[in-house]
């Protein structure tokens, strides 16, 4: 019976196998269309003659490149003789003999549970069915007794099975275990053979090549998410060790043996001559000699060699974990535990020195004769500072600020890290809106009474004109002096009795006496004026509570039918009793229950066409939800309470939690709108989360640009956003404008733009507002009629409240 990859038995020996030629090409165009048949009949055949037999017809249909073995691994060998290929196959058996005859017949005994690979009591993990790990297979030729190369057949089969071991990290971010080695020697098999060998450095190699190894290396394991980087950083680090092991060991030695260098290595027969040959030539002119004799000058001045191997220091901690449960390995533990044989004994007496040295500091430190603290630790007191950007003792790729400045044993997480960068641009962002607040407050302050003053000496001028002779320091002085001046209120006109009452002189009026008198009967008039109006004021506080509304007469006001009728209820039953409407928008509408009101001259003002807050939003909000919910588009619209984000709502990081919160709760491609007013304007934000993209609708005309803190509070919250769901997102958040929208003719329609901007865009079952708002389709003015069926639907809304 024939077995396949760690699953065959012992057969007779194979005598002249004789194969048909093969046509040696370098393309691999040939590994798709083959992969999947070969490997199914070499496992489905039954007996050895069968698979030869199927080879054979496979080897006289296609064209095979020299690496074909190295995806094919359990068929171990061959031989290039003039114009045929010798093709055997090495059997692994399941049982050690001790048959001397063994050795004849070609067979090799595996190694027993006590080697290497059954050592270690920790089960490989995978990602879809339970597999087991199959005894390694390698290539060698008949003439060495080395083990030959690596080729990872249990990697292939576990492959074409779809079987994906995980690979796990320690603490560090090292990769531990045995899935782990088998990826890197993996690894080094893809270096060698898919990269070629060219006498470049690794960030030439084309990006074609890594992305193939990348992709080889994903399929054959789960590496977690960022592992691209490491297995490429790998990758480029064997691939130059491969270049060095051919450069010592096969071209170096023979460089007076010119028939030795004319063609590759036995041992790496996949490599084409004319690159053996240029990679030749390149380690053999003077530039390369020069720099090889620099770094073979470096390598001499490193003392203390550890005898790792391809262990490293995180599998070495790996296990010591197993043998020093609940101890806090110190890198000095590792940094002298590298260097033991397996024995336990340190040959090189530089190193023993120094390890002694370590044992002694350890002891003290256990003590508490000697102190350690931060990067001055056992290991640093023993060797020395160390150097900037590399640290000892725990491996490559790890910095001493990585490993000192963050608490022990356990890391901070990603996370916490995220939370706290968001906490502190948050914090700084908020500062400095604060500051640009006050800034903009003082500015508006100082100009307004510049337009005041100007407003004043212009009416001034004005009067000069009418009134002949007109001194203006006199109404100056009167308008300091009298509280019921009309011009201390904002709502009041420039017409009063106060300015008629004024009696100005004719400058030709020479008696002293005459102005005296002038004089006083002003005076006698302000007091009877006095006099009138309290007496008045009196009358009116007697009556109040007898007194009667006076309706308003609505049928000649430019509104909806339904509007009108909401003003006079609020006319005739809210504002004598003193009443507002309050009510309840439910946790549905915006992620959380909310007891809101609505004022008398909220209603009002809207019916007039002005300006109106937040409230009167979210009124028009809820009625849409409705909408949704009939017409069940809920999962794919949602709303954001404008009242908690606007401005002046709390501060930015508050905003932005509020926001986050909200889009937690969303549903796959769920969008959310979110109207917002930066300060005496309304604006509309749509917020994608899942695509990272935001879309800016400003009703205004003209190039517009998105509020600053609008894009702080909307940032933040997707990054926050990102955390919760685990995603490390993009970069920078994508902001779209969409500037095809209606225009508002005025200055004080943009509130009721952006409720009709909602409401077309739900009306719209395709959500393809991208699209229709998209630049160069920017529309004419909404009509009237558009924006009062907003304002009608708002009204009924209302009454249903009040109802």
């Amino acid at each position: 019976m024939l077995h396949v990859a760690g699953m065959l038995s012992p057969l007779a020996k194979l005598d002249n196998i004789s194969g048909a030629a093969l046509q040696m090409q370098r393309e691999l165009q040939w590994f798709k269309r083959v992969e999947a048949r070969l490997a199914s009949l070499l496992m489905e055949s039954k007996e050895y003659s069968e698979a030869l037999s199927v080879l054979s017809g496979l080897i006289k249909k296609f064209d095979f490149s020299e690496q074909w073995f190295l995806f094919f691994p359990y068929l171990i060998k061959y031989k290039e003789k003039e114009t045929s290929v010798v093709l055997s196959v090495k059997m692994v058996s399941q049982q050690q003999t001790k048959d001397s005859g063994s050795k004849k017949l070609g067979i090799v005994a595996p190694q027993d549970k006590s080697s290497k690979e059954m050592k270690s009591s920790k089960k490989m993990k995978f990602a879809s069915s339970s597999a087991e790990t199959e005894s390694q297979t390698t290539i060698s030729d008949d003439s060495k007794t080395s083990r030959g190369m690596s080729t990872m057949p249990r990697v292939v089969k576990r492959k074409l099975q779809k079987v994906r071991p995980i690979v796990e990290y320690n603490k560090m971010g090292k990769g531990i275990g045995q899935a782990h080695i088998e990826m890197q020697s993996y690894i080094g098999v893809l270096a060698r053979s898919r990269v070629p060998l060219v006498d470049k450095k690794w960030s030439q190699i084309p990006k074609d090549v890594k992305e193939q190894i990348w992709e080889a290396v994903d399929m054959a394991f789960v590496v977690g998410q960022g592992g691209k980087k490491s297995v490429l950083a790998s990758a480029a680090k064997k691939w130059k060790d491969f270049k060095s092991t051919l450069t010592r060991h096969y071209i170096l030695p023979y460089t007076n043996d010119k028939e030795k260098l004319s063609h590759p290595p036995e041992t790496y027969k996949f490599i084409e001559k004319a690159q053996w040959d240029a990679f030749v030539a390149s380690r053999l002119s003077q530039d390369f000699e020069s720099v090889h004799s620099q770094h073979a000058q470096i390598r001499e001045k490193l003392e203390y060699n550890h005898r790792l191997s391809r262990k490293g220091y995180a599998g070495l901690e790996d296990e010591l974990e197993e043998t020093m449960a609940g101890v806090e390995i110190d890198r000095s533990t590792l940094w002298k535990r590298a260097r033991q044989d397996k024995h336990g004994n340190i040959p090189d007496p530089k190193v023993a020195e120094k390890a002694k040295l370590i044992d002694d500091l350890q002891k003290q430190v256990s003590e508490g004769k000697v102190r350690v603290d931060g990067s001055k630790d056992v290991l640093t007191m023993a060797l020395g500072p160390e150097h900037p950007g590399r640290l000892r003792g725990v491996g490559a790729g790890i910095s001493p600020r990585q490993y000192f400045n963050l608490p022990k044993p356990q890391r901070v997480s990603f996370d916490d890290l995220l939370k706290e960068s968001l906490r502190v641009l948050l914090q700084e962002e908020t500062k400095k809106m604060e500051a640009k607040a006050r800034e903009e407050a003082l500015r508006m302050e100082a100009r307004t009474k510049q337009l005041v003053e100007a407003e004043r000496e212009h009416f001034l001028s004005q009067l000069s004109q009418l009134i002949p002779n007109f001194d203006p320091n006199i109404l100056k002085q009167r308008i300091s002096q009298s509280p019921k001046n009309p011009m201390s209120s904002d709502k009041a006109s420039c017409s009063g009795g106060d300015v008629r009452s004024l009696h100005v002189e004719d400058d030709t009026a020479k008696d002293e006496e005459k102005k005296e008198e002038k004089r006083e009967e002003e005076k006698k008039e302000e007091k009877r004026e006095e006099e009138k109006e309290e007496e008045k004021e009196k009358e009116d506080e007697e009556k109040h509570d007898d007194k009667v509304i006076e309706v308003g007469d609505y049928s000649n006001m430019d509104a909806p039918s339904s509007l009108k009728s909401l003003c006079r209820y609020v006319e005739t039953t809210i504002l004598p009793e003193d009443k507002i409407l309050e009510f309840k928008i439910d946790k549905e509408v915006f992620g959380s229950d909310r007891d809101t009101f609505l004022l008398p001259e909220d209603i009002t003002q809207f019916a007039g066409m002005e300006e109106i807050g937040a409230t009167v939003v979210a009124v028009y909000m809820r009625h849409l939800h409705d909408v949704l919910k009939q017409a069940k588009l809920c999962s794919m619209v949602g709303f954001i309470d404008p009242a908690t984000v606007s401005a002046n709502s709390g501060t930015v990081a508050e905003r932005s939690r509020l926001v986050a919160a909200r889009l937690q709760k969303t549903d796959g491609e769920q969008i959310f709108m979110m109207p917002y007013n930066p300060g005496r304007h309304w604006i509309l934000l749509i917020v994608r989360a899942k695509k990272e993209t935001v879309y800016f609708l400003d009703p205004l005309p003209g190039h517009r640009v998105v509020d600053e803190e609008a894009k702080n509070i909307v940032n933040s919250a997707i990054k926050i956003y990102n955390s919760h769901i685990g995603r490390a997102g993009r970069k920078a958040v994508i902001w779209k404008t969409l500037s095809g929208t209606p225009k508002q003719p005025s200055s004080v329609e943009c509130r009721y733009y952006v409720m009709r901007f909602m409401r077309d865009i739900i009306m719209d079952p395709s959500l393809a507002f991208e699209n229709t708002y998209a630049k160069g389709n920017q529309e004419a003015s909404y009509p009237q009629e558009a924006i009062d069926e907003v304002r009608n639907e708002w009204a009924e809304t209302v009454f249903q409240f009040i109802k």
